[in-house]
């Protein structure tokens, strides 16, 4: 196989974080030399398989005897003879990113770039962590306004330069000014019942009663974007406040210059446009999402197999059968002591998904867990499910998916993000003002706007939500993705904003409801048995 192949093949492997020793660099082109004409299809298979190896790699180096695992596992899937560009090609159509394998960007306020961080990153930080973690999300959205026209400076003085221009002042230079001035920062309460906005100069005093406000549910951490002026005893006036604006994901990836924010891994030019063509010919793709699937209750494993039922039967079967947390009716916590039970009822699910042989051949399964399920603390992003109450299931289901809370999916080239959390509920219950209907009086469309446009998924205060200062990052919403899928206790919702598709699944064990979500079309078809 030529050289250009072996370069293509180290290169694929160095973007998916992996370095091949000689021996399974020769293994994997001696495989891709079995499906003449295919080889990048077989490669690409191959690479995926061993993505999905990687949680029980014990390192990213590659050698033989790992290549030849993966070969072995892909052929009882793809069939020794059969072509790998053929069919669906599941296992090569989407990869599961782990919240914990999320890449850290920082941003250089003076080359104005982004740049990767590199090492390790502890769980447990230092307290420099959760100044940075403020700080980080502030300059990710204060980079984003910068690019808007309405924000930026105008860049010849003239008698129409300030039309229309709401040039940001830094909170440090309000002191002594008059007039109207926009400003943005986070509000923040240092002093009981005292509301400030903060930037990275100052903070100043804020009257935020007479705020006419955007749509959004407003709380203390969220970063606002407000006019108002300095009253004379010290404290900024608030007459209009709202989120800084969206910037659309192609100009964010324009500026990010090949950074993979996402994940997912970077493509060449070339690689994008395939992956463009295979996913238009995916119109079969179904991703099948149920949030609350109480293990503990016969009644919720019930409406599990009948859904499994119907699905086994019809033309083509789901590609990917994503189930979220919680998955027992109790809280996994100090006084729970069921969980050999609750192992047990895992191996029940594995058996009832076994008994399906369309499903158990064709199918992916992914688990994600919930904000009471068994882990290690109730702080964001949740690792997977331990293994100590899987092993029974994935004896029935090797190929499983465990994986962290939230949780990454890219299918093909699109983005898709995954979080179990009652965050309506929250937001709702922190809002430091009654939500403006002027827009729209929906409580599910204020909390889209509010993630997408603060590009994270939980502003909330870390009072209210703990948040793993390291991996803060794992949260946000930067580039905006294509789909994001909420696991929420509240009704079902679908909400198409600004070319984002954002859709609510509700809780299946109280009110049997799912969701069917072909990603090739963004249709959502929101179920109930």
């Amino acid at each position: 196989m030529n050289a250009s192949m072996r370069k293509k093949v180290q290169r694929n492997c160095k973007i998916r974080g992996y370095n091949l020793k000689v021996d399974a660099l020769d293994e994997i082109l001696s495989f891709a030399s079995r499906f003449e004409g295919n080889e990048e299809e077989a490669i690409d298979l191959l690479l995926d398989k061993l993505d999905e190896l990687e949680n029980s790699l014990k390192s990213t180096i590659i050698d033989k005897d790992t290549v030849n695992r993966a070969v072995s596992l892909l052929l009882e899937v793809v069939g020794d003879d059969s072509d790998p560009g053929e069919g669906t090609g599941t296992s090569s159509a989407f990869r599961v990113i782990d919240a914990f394998h999320v890449p850290k960007f920082k941003y250089d306020t003076i080359r104005k770039q982004f740049y990767e961080h590199t090492g390790s990153l502890s769980i447990h930080g230092e307290a420099s962590g959760k100044a940075a973690l403020y700080r980080d999300r502030f300059l990710l959205l204060s980079q984003r306004l910068s690019r808007d026209q309405h924000f930026s400076k105008p860049a010849f003085e003239s008698e129409f330069s300030h039309f229309g221009s709401c040039e940001i002042s830094p909170i440090q230079s309000l002191v002594g000014q008059t007039g109207r001035r926009w400003v943005m920062g986070v509000i923040s309460q240092l002093e009981d019942g005292h509301y400030y906005l903060e930037d990275l100069t100052a903070a100043v005093k804020i009257n935020l009663s007479n705020a006419k406000i955007t749509t959004g549910l407003f709380s203390e951490n969220t970063i606002v974007v407000v006019e108002g002026e300095m009253l004379l005893e010290g404290i900024f006036q608030v007459l209009t406040c709202g989120f800084p604006p969206l910037e659309d994901r192609n100009k964010s990836l324009k500026v990010l210059s090949g950074h993979d924010f996402f994940g997912g891994g970077t493509l060449t030019k070339e690689e994008t446009i395939r992956l463009e063509e295979m996913e238009k010919r995916a119109v079969n793709d179904m991703f099948v999402i149920l949030s609350d699937v109480w293990l503990d209750k016969e009644e919720a494993l019930t409406k599990v197999e009948t859904i499994l039922d119907g699905f086994e039967s019809v033309e083509v079967v789901p590609s990917l059968f994503v189930f979220m947390g919680n998955f027992c009716s109790r809280p996994c916590n100090l006084s729970f002591h069921s969980y050999s039970s609750l192992r047990m009822q895992f191996g029940k699910l594995g058996e009832m998904i076994a008994a399906h042989t369309r499903l158990k051949e064709q199918s992916r399964f992914l688990f994600i867990p919930g904000p009471d399920d068994a882990g290690p603390s109730t702080v964001l992003p949740r690792c997977a499910l331990p293994k100590y109450l899987t092993e029974e299931l994935q004896k029935h289901i090797p190929n499983a998916i465990f994986s962290s809370n939230p949780c990454r999916v890219k299918f093909y080239t699109q983005e898709i993000v995954f979080f179990r959390q009652d965050m309506l509920h929250r937001m709702r219950r922190s809002c430091l003002m009654s939500p403006s209907i002027e827009e729209t009086d929906d409580h599910f469309q204020h909390l889209v706007a509010t993630i997408t446009h603060q590009s994270h998924l939980c502003p909330l205060p870390l009072t209210v939500q703990p948040i793993i200062w390291n991996y803060d990052h794992s949260l946000y919403l930067y580039p905006t993705p294509h789909t994001i899928v909420l696991g929420d206790r509240s009704a079902q919702k679908a909400f198409k904003y600004t070319g984002i598709t954002c859709f609510n699944t509700g809780s299946f064990s109280i009110d049997s409801t799912f969701v069917a979500y072909r990603p090739c079309s963004q249709e959502v078809e929101l179920s109930a048995l």
